[in-house]
C-alpha cells in the first residue's frame, strides 16, 4: 500500500498494524504551486516504485496513478464519489490517464462516463457497512461519554484546493448551535481548523479510529464536512450538512433527498439551519425513523468492499463482467 501524508490517514494505518510506504512523508502546501510540486513529486516516486515492483494494477484516489500506470501501460482505476465539476482540477489531471474510473451510480463523471464502472452504492459503505462494522458502546465508555442523548458538530478545514471560496459553521453560528443543543444532552466537537477559546470545553480528543462508534450512538451530526455527514447517514444518526457543496454532490443529495437521512443547508441560510435542529430535537421516536431509513437505503445498496475485492481479484475479466451484466454487482447486497 502506498499512501501521501493527508489529515489522519497515517495515524490512522499506524493504529491499524497496517503496513504502507508513505511517498510523500512531509504532506504538501494547499495552494497551487504546492498541489503542481506535490503532484510532481508523487508521480516521480511512485514511478520509481512501480519500476522496481512491476504491479499488475494500480488503483486508488491520486492522480498519479493514471499517469504511472499510463507511463509503464499498466491498468489503473481511479476511485471517486464526488462529481467532476465539484472536483474540476482533480478530474482534468486525472481522468484522461486512467483506465477506468470506479464511482456511485449518482455520481457525475460529465465527458468521461464511457471509461466510468458505476456501482449502487457508497464509499462509507466500503467500511461501515453493517458486515462489517458494529457501533461499541465500550467506545463510550474509553471516553467517559456517558449513556444518555449527546451531539457531535464536525468543524472541517476547508483548505482543499476544490474547497477555495467555500463557506461553513461559522464560530457564531456555532454558539447558536450549542445555545440550542445544550438542554438536550452532552456537545462534543471535532475540529480540523482551529477554534476559540469558548470552543475547547466541548473539543472530544480521540483516537480516529473510534469515532465512527461515536457517531453511530449520537442523536445528531451537524458539520461542514462531506465524509462525516455521509457516515452519520449510512450509520442512522440523523445529520445536517452545511456548506457551500449542498445541493451539488450525487450521493449526498441521494442520502438526503432520497433516503431522507440527513438534510443539507447552504451558509444563507443559517436559520433554516436552527429551525431544522429544533425539528429533530422535538421529533418523536427520532432514533426508530432514522433506523429504519436507514435499512431501506441498505436494502437497495451493495457491500462496496466485497464488490471492490472481486473487482480486483478478477480483473480484467471482472470489468468484462460488469459492462456485460451491470446488474450482476447486486450479488454483493
Amino acid at each position: 500500500m502506498l499512501i501521501k501524508k493527508k489529515d489522519i490517514l497515517e495515524s490512522l494505518l499506524l493504529n491499524s498494524n497496517i503496513e504502507y510506504h508513505n511517498i510523500l512523508p512531509r504532506g504538501r502546501k494547499d495552494n497551487k504551486a504546492g498541489i503542481a510540486w506535490g503532484m510532481i513529486k508523487r508521480d516521480w516516486r511512485l514511478l520509481r516504485f512501480c519500476i522496481s515492483n512491476r504491479p499488475n494494477l494500480l488503483i486508488g484516489t491520486s492522480t498519479e496513478i493514471g499517469h504511472v500506470g499510463t507511463i509503464l501501460n499498466i491498468p489503473s482505476i481511479n476511485v471517486n464519489e464526488d462529481d467532476w465539476d465539484v472536483v474540476p482540477l482533480y478530474s482534468k489531471i486525472s481522468y484522461p490517464w486512467s483506465k477506468h474510473i470506479l464511482s456511485p451510480r449518482v455520481c457525475n463523471n460529465g465527458k468521461w462516463e464511457g471509461k466510468s464502472i458505476k456501482y449502487e452504492g457508497y464509499h462509507e459503505l466500503a467500511y461501515l457497512h453493517p458486515d462489517h462494522f458494529s457501533p461499541s458502546k465500550k467506545v463510550l465508555e474509553k471516553y467517559n461519554i456517558p449513556d444518555e442523548p449527546y451531539f457531535i458538530i464536525r468543524f472541517a478545514k476547508l483548505k482543499a484546493h476544490h474547497d477555495a471560496g467555500m463557506r461553513g459553521i461559522s464560530d457564531k453560528l456555532a454558539m447558536k448551535i450549542i445555545d440550542l443543543l445544550q438542554p438536550h444532552g452532552k456537545i462534543y466537537i471535532t475540529a480540523e481548523r482551529s477554534m476559540g477559546d469558548a470552543f475547547e470545553p466541548y473539543r472530544l480528543n480521540l483516537d480516529p479510529l473510534d469515532i465512527h462508534h461515536i457517531m453511530a450512538f449520537a442523536s445528531l451530526y451537524i458539520g461542514d464536512s462531506q465524509t462525516m455527514a455521509a457516515e452519520a447517514g449510512v450509520l442512522g444518526t440523523p445529520f445536517i450538512r452545511f456548506n457551500d457543496f449542498v445541493g451539488r454532490i450525487g450521493y449526498l443529495n441521494e442520502l438526503e433527498n432520497l433516503y431522507n437521512l440527513g438534510y443539507g443547508i447552504l451558509p444563507d441560510e443559517p436559520e433554516r439551519l436552527l429551525d431544522t435542529i429544533t425539528t429533530l430535537l422535538t421529533m418523536a421516536n427520532r432514533h426508530n425513523e432514522f433506523e429504519q431509513r436507514r435499512r431501506e437505503m441498505l436494502k437497495e445498496k451493495i457491500n462496496f468492499a466485497e464488490f471492490m475485492t472481486w473487482l480486483i481479484e478478477r480483473y480484467p475479466e471482472s470489468i468484462k463482467k460488469i459492462k456485460s451484466d451491470p446488474d450482476y454487482q447486486y450479488n454483493f447486497r
